[in-house]
């Protein structure tokens, strides 16, 4: 199976409608000025310009999370939405931008979670304050209960179990999962998946993106020492690259495939250095949520029904890599 989900093939374009669409619908009978929710509920307030607080835990120049703020930038210009976007791996630091947002009364807030529980209380705070939330990308599990209206991302489980399947379909037996932030929720999801999917022998690993050199040494070092680790799963563009390096130290014959997309991988893909790459869509990630606020705001919609909104996992292999490069290269994927 190429693909899980179909390839999204004119963002810009599509999306720009979208808008044109979602104003217009905002600007119905009766739009401006009808209310139902009660306050401290997150209650919708459908008059004034709406200002969104984007906080995600990237680090800095995370190629993945520029291209979460890349769809939050390009949604908050197509519907006049104001968006401020920060972010911080630290999962403390990240509850504090959570609570200057709080403090500055924004309009909503848009939120990653790969820690909950150190969030959670910052959120709940946000609710309780009359701020709607929506999560993405991790801790989708727990969104609801923290009081968010919606989560935006993909079952990393799922992604992980279908990764996972695919590198038992390619006769692979033994699969290296590099782990490259310490506790995050999501990570540990996807190489659990990958272990329900392979079926085979899978041994994490674990490393820090913020040391490249690093990642790379520790992946030379782990197919060294076992030479019949013939996959590895990266779980990041960055360790991605590092991962074909280290393969390529230590002599191993080790396929390597990824989640996430940006040019280097899919520049590897087409010369076979990556099988394939896991696409959550990130860039979905950071427009939807300012798009489902604005609805929220301006006409009380909800979307999802209690249910995660997916964003994959789509799969990018040699079939389909040239069309999704030239959005990578563009920032959207």
């Amino acid at each position: 199976m190429t693909s899980v989900r179909p390839v999204w093939k004119a963002p810009r374009v599509g999306l720009a409608a979208a808008g044109l669409v979602l104003l217009a619908a905002c600007s119905g009978p009766g739009a401006s000025n009808q209310t139902t929710d009660q306050p401290g509920t997150g209650a919708a307030q459908p008059s004034g310009d709406l200002r969104v607080a984007v906080i995600s835990h990237g680090t800095a120049g995370d190629a993945f999370w520029n291209v979460v703020k890349n769809g939050a930038t390009d949604a908050g210009k197509q519907l006049g939405v104001t968006v401020d976007y920060n972010s911080d791996g630290d999962p403390g630091r990240q509850a504090t931008l959570i609570d200057n947002a709080v403090s500055q009364k924004v309009g909503g807030i848009v939120v990653s979670m790969a820690n909950p529980d150190a969030l959670k209380t910052s959120i709940e705070n946000a609710v309780k304050a009359g701020i709607p939330v929506i999560t993405i990308n991790s801790g989708g599990d727990k969104s609801a209960s923290f009081g968010a209206l919606a989560h935006v991302g993909q079952e990393e489980s799922v992604a992980g179990e279908e990764a996972g399947r695919k590198l038992k379909a390619a006769g692979k037996t033994k699969l290296l999962c590099v782990i490259h932030e310490a506790g995050n929720v999501g990570l540990n999801q996807r190489c659990d998946g990958a272990r329900a999917g392979f079926g085979g022998t899978v041994t994490n690993l674990q490393v820090d993106i913020n040391n490249p050199t690093d990642v790379e040494s520790r992946i030379k070092g782990a197919l060294q020492t076992d030479p019949s680790v013939d996959a590895v799963l990266a779980l990041n563009p960055q360790v991605a690259v590092s991962s074909v390096n280290a393969a390529k130290g230590a002599s191993a014959k080790a396929a390597v495939a990824t989640f996430d997309l940006n040019s280097d991988v899919t520049d590897a893909i087409k010369s076979g250095a990556v099988l394939f790459a896991v696409d959550q869509q990130q860039y979905e990630q950071g427009y939807l949520p300012v798009v489902m606020l604005k609805l929220y705001r301006d006409n009380a919609n909800t979307v999802g029904g209690g249910k995660p909104v997916l964003t994959g996992p789509g799969f990018v292999d040699k079939s389909n890599v040239d069309k999704v490069a030239e959005y990578a290269k563009r920032g959207t994927r």
